[in-house]
């Protein structure tokens, strides 16, 4: 089996790559080759692609702008699926926003705010696109996608599309069905309110003001690292463990902000492991608490 030629000839060989650096397409700016790395254009790619894959019992991973996301040194060996600039249409009606899934949250909330429609200025500054932001429930400064989703369409494992509502998507905290049964977002509708656009764009530039003074934004970073304990932050927990700038090789907990671990420069996914393991412990021993990771790892480490 050529799969290289069998790509190509579902998305056209200028979006199939191979032997491609991860590095290139993750926040955290770390990760080896992935053996293909392909960017469908629609939802009939997409089933294509996957369908090859799994007839042919060939790993696949759905990324988006690669936030939130740690890629092993060696690579992934099989086939990176990218949704991100090929679909990404965002386009208004009424008081909803109807987005492809790789629409970033930015674009998707820029948009929002042209239209003065107002409960996305949450996300204008989460780094990722509306396809994992459905998936994972994202949410920021006390929003989260739940709010203002209203429908998703979503393609399953079997190539079947459905349209999910709000509540069929049984979003909780960092998880919806989308994630539990391996579907993969395609596009959604957000249900938003008329407001202001002056007090609208106010909100945004506070908000990105904050996460400016307080998150390490001029480093590579997967975002929060680890997920938010019930009654604590684990911001908090890290920096009462002592472990504000702790560093392993070029990976370090922020200083500006210890719920991040940031790229100094040239970091492997080694040393952010290797970092991340010695934060639970010691955090562990420290609170009694133990953090569980909220960046995903895949590849071979």
């Amino acid at each position: 089996m050529d799969l290289y030629n069998e790509l190509c000839a579902i998305t056209g060989d200028e979006n199939v790559l191979r032997d491609e650096p991860m590095s290139a397409h993750t926040t955290f700016r770390i990760g080896g080759p992935a053996d293909y790395f392909v960017t469908p254009s629609d939802t009939e790619e997409i089933r294509a692609i996957t369908e090859l894959c799994r007839t042919h019992e060939i790993p696949h991973y759905i990324i988006g702008n690669g936030s939130n996301l740690l890629v092993g040194d060696r690579g992934y060996r099989g086939v990176i699926i990218q949704v991100f600039k090929n679909m990404s249409s965002v386009r208004a009606e009424g008081t909803q926003i109807h987005a492809q899934a790789g629409a970033l949250l930015s674009k998707v909330s820029a948009a929002a705010c042209r239209e003065g429609l107002t409960g996305l200025e949450f996300a204008s500054g989460i780094p990722g696109t509306l396809g994992g932001a459905v998936r994972m429930n994202a949410g920021a400064y006390g929003g989260e996608m739940k709010q203002v989703l209203r429908t998703a369409s979503v393609l399953t494992p079997n190539g079947e599309v459905l349209t999910l509502s709000a509540d069929e998507m049984k979003m909780g905290y960092r998880t919806s069905i989308v994630s539990r049964m391996d579907y993969i977002v395609l596009d959604a509708a957000l249900e938003l309110e008329q407001g202001d656009p002056a007090e609208i764009r106010a909100r945004m530039e506070e908000l990105r003001e904050k996460r400016v003074s307080k998150q390490p934004l001029e480093y590579g970073s997967a975002g929060s690292t680890f997920k938010r304990p019930e009654g604590y932050f684990a911001g908090k927990l890290i920096e009462d463990a002592g472990l504000r700038g702790f560093r392993v090789g070029n990976a370090q907990v922020s200083e500006k902000h210890c719920g991040f671990v940031i790229n100094l420069g040239d970091a492997t996914a080694a040393d952010v492991t290797e970092l991340m393991s010695e934060v639970v412990r010691r955090v562990e021993e420290n609170s009694g608490v133990r953090l569980e990771p909220e960046v995903k790892r895949i590849g071979e480490f």
